[in-house]
């Protein structure tokens, strides 16, 4: 009698089916828990000569078994069903797809900001939409300078809040992390301000419309030009080798007084003269200067007390020199071959 209810479960196990996961769950506790049917059958095990306890063990054992590769097979063929019905994407490629590598700009943006925080400078950001007054007013710009232009700036908005009005714009500059840092922090200050910038601009191969800019700030009791100079040094020869030599050429900066142009030898040619360093020898990569005191009495800071120096570079500017890119455009157009030629790098 058992072993006939036994092999009517079995039949039943083997015509089992489900179309959701709330059938097969309704399945598995109906014949695979305590209170299940496979289960029951041990109540009536007991009452099982002891001659036919063996055969009937042996058929119990092969029906749960049974039950087990069946419901998982639901299980599978559920999971396989899910994965494929509605997530097939026709337009993909049938060639297997390659995962991509770092980008160029972040490669060299990561290797300038570490050789920055090892001579403990710690990262500070900021919006990329920001107002004229941590662009401009604090950063020591005057009220008709030309980099407030239409021609060099992208306003977003002017709105005027009680009687005050506000432009609202993409930054062109990242000096207005700086701004911002300052405001809410006393010296000691030592920062830098990695992130992308926005300008005006007609795009060729060698200007864009937006580009990416680190600015480093450092603030604090008796900082001096000759502070600022061993620390360009040093950032020079960890990037570009322990021979670059660099030199400082009187500039103009709103925001920094004495200001200047750093150059570098030419590590192609090693200062001898060649086509990329236009036979000088010298290659420019940034601007620096002691902060001028009214950037940091605007922000808030004790000019007669402290006294500060801060820089920026071009990211762009520092990867042409490092991997001589003739064509600016080739950054942000996407093209595969262009960067699986940094797969090296990564």
């Amino acid at each position: 009698m058992l072993l006939q209810k036994i092999e009517s479960l079995i039949n039943e196990v083997n015509t089992l089916n489900a179309t959701n996961s709330e059938e097969l769950e309704a399945l598995r506790l109906k014949y695979l828990s305590k209170k299940g049917e496979i289960n029951a059958l041990m109540v009536d095990f007991r009452n099982v000569a002891p001659e036919d306890k063996k055969a009937v063990g042996m058929k119990i054992n092969e029906l749960k078994q049974l039950a087990l590769d069946k419901i998982n097979g639901l299980r599978e063929q559920l999971e396989t069903q899910d994965s494929s019905s509605d997530d097939i994407d026709l337009t993909r490629t049938p060639y297997p797809i390659q995962l991509g590598t770092r980008h160029p700009l972040s490669i060299v943006k990561n290797e300038i900001v570490e050789i920055f925080q090892r001579m403990g400078f710690t990262l500070a950001d900021g919006p990329e939409v920001e107002d004229d007054l941590h662009i401009f007013t604090k950063m020591n710009f005057a009220a008709d300078h030309p980099a407030r232009d239409m021609q060099d700036t992208f306003f977003v908005e002017e709105s005027a809040l009680n009687d005050v009005t506000k432009n609202i714009l993409l930054r062109s500059h990242t000096s207005s992390v700086q701004a911002r840092v300052m405001e809410k922090q006393q010296p000691p200050i030592r920062v830098i301000c990695p992130g992308r910038v926005y300008r005006n601009e007609a795009i060729t191969a060698r200007a864009h419309c937006f580009f990416h800019q680190i600015e480093g700030l450092y603030i604090d009791e008796n900082v001096s030009f000759t502070d600022l100079k061993q620390v360009m040094l040093t950032f020079a020869q960890e990037m570009f080798g322990p021979d670059t030599k660099i030199r400082l050429r009187p500039s103009y900066f709103p925001f920094t007084e004495p200001s200047a142009e750093m150059d570098i030898s030419c590590h192609i040619c090693g200062g001898v003269g060649c086509g990329f360093c236009k036979h000088t020898g010298w290659v420019e990569i940034l601007g620096c200067g002691m902060v001028d005191p009214n950037v940091l009495e605007l922000c808030g800071i004790d000019s007669k007390k402290y006294s500060g120096y801060a820089f920026g570079l071009g990211v762009e500017r520092i990867t042409n020199l490092k991997y001589q890119v003739s064509d600016l455009r080739m950054f942000s157009e996407n093209d595969k071959r262009f960067l699986e030629e940094f797969e090296a790098a990564n």
